[in-house]
């Protein structure tokens, strides 16, 4: 194995309630198939991260009282490695409070979370329910059309600034804030989404290009019958008729 595919796992032992566990498996099963290298190195509260060892920066959903924990560790102890680690052109898949914590704060009444500041949104925790269930947006990541299915399950709300691009638009589901329709955030290679349940098993597309953008190189592809089951079965669960996925009547999804 000439290769090897190098995943940074921040705070696997808190920030890891939605079954995120099963994303790093999917990129690990993906890359052995291929007979390409795996290695994924936990980085928690004592440890030093270093932003030269790692293709993928990955951090998963938590409590509330988890997640407040983490937020301060990276922005006194994390932030600045993060940073250059993606300066160098790390990936990072940031997912529910995950993807909370890389804007520049999440205010939770009269709590205010500090956040990374790697990219421009603001998460509030505002009265009215939880936006929970399944969810199914169009992306264009990678400059094709496509779609991702996966479960959401927030009560803060998020709110992008006017020039930062949303990952995707909302076909069924909330999104960032029940809103405006969106979905995520995308920045270079910075992702971060709502959607789990775990998100990579239901979509082994997105873990492929995760793969693809590390190594800078296509991959070969696989035998997905089961894997596209699966894709289908979490479209079918939003309420989408898989049958119907031609990009020409999305907008009648919508």
């Amino acid at each position: 194995m000439s290769e090897t595919f190098r995943v940074c796992a921040l705070y696997p032992e808190l920030m890891n309630i939605y079954a995120d566990r099963g994303n790093l498996l999917v990129l690990e099963r993906r890359c052995q198939w291929r007979d390409i290298g795996f290695a994924v190195e936990r980085v928690s509260f004592d440890d030093r991260l270093q932003p030269e060892r790692f293709d993928l920066i990955y951090i998963g959903g938590g409590q509330d009282r988890d997640q407040a924990l983490c937020a301060r560790d990276l922005v006194t102890r994390k932030r600045d490695a993060i940073f250059a680690a993606v300066e160098r052109g790390c990936g990072i898949l940031a997912v529910c409070g995950g993807y909370q914590l890389l804007g520049r704060s999440y205010r939770l009444g009269d709590e205010q979370l500090p956040g990374l500041g790697l990219v421009g949104l603001e998460t509030v925790r505002e009265p009215g329910p939880r936006l929970i269930g399944n969810c199914v947006i169009e992306t264009e990541l990678g400059g094709r059309l496509r779609l991702l299915a996966g479960f959401e399950n927030h009560g803060g709300r998020t709110y992008l600034d006017p020039d930062e691009q949303p990952l995707g638009r909302v076909l069924r589901g909330h999104g960032n804030n029940g809103r405006d329709r969106t979905e995520g955030v995308v920045r270079g290679n910075v992702i971060g989404t709502y959607l789990h349940g775990p998100l990579l098993p239901k979509n082994v597309w997105l873990a492929d290009w995760l793969i693809e953008r590390a190594l800078g190189r296509p991959l070969e592809p696989l035998d997905d019958g089961l894997e596209q089951a699966a894709h289908e079965s979490a479209i079918r669960a939003a309420g989408i008729d898989p049958t119907l996925l031609d990009t020409a009547v999305y907008d009648d999804l919508a």
